[in-house]
């Protein structure tokens, strides 16, 4: 059984992601969505509020077969994989200054944890600009963000906005 880690803040979960994971699946029989518990960030969402929004939109994915898990982590991610018995950690990457960045990160966790590989995908044509960072950027200043995140997480937006 391949299981794969794919990590990330998903603050919020986007479509570019969600592309990640069904695509993942084809590759891999299991996947757990970890979403990074960072203290030195202001998230929009809580962690909690993070997994949840996954759970109720992975119900969506094509998953061909393969298992979906949610969970959230702390400290290196190679410390958490080795715990989660994974064999590959699965990065999205949109542009060379992702890859140059990810390329650092893979070498190092390759360095501390030989037995796990990294592999990097690419989100679908359409998503290849999008991240949560610039989502939540176009949203908080009163633009559109639909088509970029799933419908129940762009109503979770504007219901957080309005209780802020």
């Amino acid at each position: 059984m391949r299981r794969a880690i794919y990590p990330g803040s998903f603050d919020p979960v986007t479509n570019g992601h969600l592309d990640i994971i069904e695509r993942g699946c084809k590759l891999f029989d299991e996947i757990i969505i970890s979403i990074l518990v960072n203290p030195e960030k202001q998230p929009f969402f809580t962690v909690e509020e993070r997994q949840q929004m996954l759970s109720e939109v992975l119900p969506g994915i094509d998953r061909g077969g393969c298992t979906l898990h949610v969970d959230s982590f702390s400290g290196l991610l190679v410390q958490y994989a080795v715990a989660q018995q994974a064999d590959v950690i699965v990065r999205g990457i949109r542009a060379i200054s992702d890859y140059e960045y990810e390329l650092q990160m893979a070498l190092m966790n390759r360095r501390l944890e030989p037995g796990i590989e990294t592999v990097f995908m690419m989100p679908a044509e359409s998503y290849s600009y999008v991240s949560s960072r610039l989502v939540k950027e176009v949203f908080q200043l009163g633009g559109t963000v639909e088509g970029l995140v799933p419908p129940l997480v762009e109503k979770r937006m504007k219901d957080k906005l309005t209780r802020k």
